[in-house]
């Protein structure tokens, strides 16, 4: 369909797209917006609010990509967003001038019912019938003019993840602005009005005109009291207009429980059941075929463990090189930038180790997450994740959680704060609040260098690169096998979870499209630079001033003369020919400078701090200066391979591919104490630090999010339970080894 045909529209339109999880919502958001889109939050809630332009014509409209939900019956906060957005109560969010709901062709009538529900609110719709293409392979037939005659708003076929029908889709919706079309509502029973009446004539005098018919509905079948509260009833004025209506169906005889699904869907299949044809087909055997191995308990359980291990594999694979360049160009820009303020050392340092490190320190991990978010959209867009989670479910229910939770635990694996915020899903706030102290026992991407730099410099060149990938992709289980048991220990003792029932749709095994990987990616990557790197780069700096400060010119005038003498006695000349050569020869001043660094550090707030508590750290086998390492990465785990790499006078920039770092590493020996000049980094202490790691809570910004999505007690118990843990596993298996 030609632009022109296209009707103008005058202002900026706002459409919101509303759908059942798994009806390609966000793959048609997508087609619809491309890369003009902005991701937030909604106001005074963590749930995520993306946003998008859509130009169609001359037109431009304003889409809100709602969060997926079967029902307005809000469980969760994400479904509480929805309503709240149809209905306008949410601040600096306007209420949508057109819903654009979106159904699966292959699942019509159930997705019809959230259209229905929404009927009641009173804004105008077009249906969007997605997955057309595959209706076709299934020999389902719809008669769309019938269907569109019955359900009174424009049906549009389109298949989003080929980009079918969606100029015509963007004609309709132009159409539809002007024309407002209105969804026809279901036909109810007496009974439901007299009960929606009995509701309104409890209310306070002052309430009862304010009360829309929808919010009426909602609150009596939904039992639900913050409609009448934001209305400005009280808590008991609420309980007692929701009562009356309640008691009003009943005597109609209605089960308010069930009332409304059973109406709308009684009318869902007088109304739509003709306009369908579904024949036999034999498309589905094949995905059954594939479900019957993939959802095995057996098979299913060995496909999974496969996959992900193909995962890390390839993330710790495939990042390197990119890695490598990223790295390479920090590196050079911390040369020039350096050269040019070589006549201000304070500023040079604040500079190349603080401004110019932490940058990096951000820009370094982006592989990873775009290699990791890779997967995870291709695991989802195929179909695979809903299989997984099934599967999960029958694993995590001995512990009281669901299959509900496998997706915020598996998105952990990236970064623990999308995980933890996609924990909004889950209606049980028990089960929920479980969810959320586990998502940080995930190995995320954070993690991932500590085990390249370790397994790479100790396990590899003891056993082998076989070894090595068993141990990288174990590490990543470490903290799910540990955690899980005090998961259970605190659902049989304190939080006593009811049993989940965890109802899935299994979507269709689908092609991804390059499209929507590709965006899905360049939002995480832009996700990641823009909140954890802004904690990362502040960190970075505040770890840069303990490490810098203080300093003395005394000090570094009694270093220089100790070098000095040391190399003098070692070349055989005099200490003027030393210093000669500290000015024209770089290797020496570069030797100079890391010397300086080194004592620096063991002199600095950090080192003091560090061997004040490396007591409480040699249980577990750690000199001071990996625990000076250990106490830089409390906020941000990965800060640690930099900070090894100052201490052992290698510069800021050493990262985990680093030779020098590895090889000194692997050249440290005990200088004191009943273990003096034996190794520090041995196998039991190298278990030892990368067990700390996969369980200690070292990320500020994780403990943040925790706490804005519970309480600040619940982050706070978060950082002291898994540090503490960390801490015993770390001492029992550094004991343990010692003794092998």
């Amino acid at each position: 369909m030609a632009a022109d045909k296209i009707p103008s529209v005058s202002g900026l339109t706002r459409i919101a797209l509303l759908g059942n999880p798994n009806t390609g919502k966000s793959t048609l958001f997508n087609c619809l917006t491309g890369l003009r889109q902005k991701v937030g939050n909604y106001p005074g809630v963590t749930v995520q609010r993306k946003v998008g332009r859509m130009f169609f014509g001359k037109n431009v409209a304003e889409v809100i990509d709602l969060p997926g939900t079967y029902s307005l019956a809000a469980d969760s906060p994400d479904e509480r967003v929805v309503v709240d957005a149809l209905l306008g109560e949410m601040e600096t969010v306007e209420r949508p001038d057109l819903v654009l709901c979106i159904v699966d062709a292959t699942n019509l009538q159930r997705n019809l019912f959230l259209a229905y529900q929404t009927a009641q609110l009173g804004i105008p719709m077009v249906v969007a019938v997605n997955h057309w293409d595959t209706a076709r392979k299934r020999n389902i037939k719809i008669d769309l003019e019938r269907l569109s005659e019955a359900l009174g708003v424009p049906v549009v076929p389109v298949s989003a993840a080929r980009a079918e029908g969606i100029t015509e889709l963007k004609r309709v919706v132009a159409e539809a602005v002007v024309s407002k079309p209105h969804l026809i509502e279901a036909e109810w029973p007496e009974s439901v009005g007299d009960a929606l009446a009995a509701a309104r004539e409890k209310l306070p005098e002052g309430i009862r005109t304010k009360a829309s018919k929808a919010i009426l509905h909602r609150s009596v079948f939904d039992e639900d009291k913050s409609f009448f509260v934001r209305l400005g009833a009280n808590e008991v004025e609420a309980g007692e207009a929701i009562e009356a209506g309640r008691q009003r169906l009943f005597k109609g005889g209605l089960n308010p429980g069930n009332a409304e699904t059973v109406l709308l869907y009684r009318h869902i299949k007088e109304k739509v059941a003709s306009c369908i044809d579904a024949l036999e087909s034999s498309g589905g055997s094949g995905s059954e075929s594939i479900d019957s191995i993939l959802t095995h308990k057996v098979w299913g359980l060995a496909a999974f463990l496969g996959l992900m291990y193909v995962v890390f594999q390839s993330v710790y694979s495939w990042a390197g090189p990119f890695m490598d360049l990223i790295d390479g160009a920090k590196g050079w820009v911390q040369e020039q930038v350096g050269g040019w303020l070589v006549q201000w050392p304070m500023l040079q340092s604040l500079a190349t180790d603080g401004i110019v490190e932490g940058v990096g320190a951000v820009f370094i991990f982006l592989p990873q997450i775009l290699i990791l978010f890779f997967f995870i959209s291709l695991l989802e867009d195929t179909g695979y994740m809903a299989r997984a989670a099934f599967l999960m479910d029958k694993l995590f229910s001995w512990c009281g959680l669901s299959g509900k939770s496998f997706v915020p635990l598996l998105s952990s694996y990236a970064c623990a704060i999308p995980g933890v915020m996609a924990a909004r899903t889950i209606q049980d706030p028990k089960a929920r609040i479980i969810t959320i102290l586990l998502a940080p026992f995930m190995s995320c991407s954070a993690r991932l260098p500590v085990y390249v730099l370790l397994i790479g410099a100790f396990i590899e060149p003891t056993y082998g690169a076989a070894v090595a990938g068993a141990t990288l992709f174990a590490m990543h289980f470490v903290g799910l096998l540990v955690a899980m048991p005090f998961v259970y220990l605190a659902n049989k003792y304190v939080l006593k979870i009811p049993a989940q029932t965890f109802v899935l749709e299994m979507p269709s095994y689908q092609v991804p499209k390059v499209r929507d990987v590709t965006l899905r990616m360049y939002n995480q990557g832009k996700e990641f630079v823009v909140n954890a790197g802004t904690v990362i780069f502040a960190i970075t700096i505040v770890i840069w001033a303990l490490l810098y400060f203080p300093r003395s010119e005394e000090l570094a005038d009694s270093v220089t003369a100790e070098f000095v003498a040391s190399k003098a006695v070692e070349l055989g000349v005099d200490s003027g020919d030393v210093r000669s050569l500290i000015e024209s020869d770089e290797e020496m001043a570069g030797a100079l400078d890391r010397k300086l660094s080194s004592v620096f550090v063991e002199q600095s707030y950090l080192g003091r701090i560090g061997k004040t508590v490396q007591p409480v750290f040699a249980w577990a086998g750690f000199d001071w200066k990996i625990t000076v390492g250990v106490i830089a990465s409390f906020p941000a785990r990965e800060v640690i391979i930099s900070t090894l790499g100052v201490i052992y006078s290698l510069g800021g920039d050493a990262d985990e591919e680093s030779r020098d770092l590895r090889d000194t590493m692997a050249g440290q020996k005990w200088q004191s104490g009943p273990r003096v000049g034996e190794p520090i980094f041995t196998i039991p202490v190298v278990s030892a630090i990368m067990v700390f790691f996969a369980l200690c809570q070292q990320c500020g910004a994780t403990v943040a999010v925790i706490s804005q999505e519970t309480s600040w007690k619940y982050g706070v118990f978060s950082f002291f339970f898994m540090t503490t843990l960390a801490w015993v596993a770390a001492t029992i298996v550094y004991q343990v080894g010692s003794l092998l």
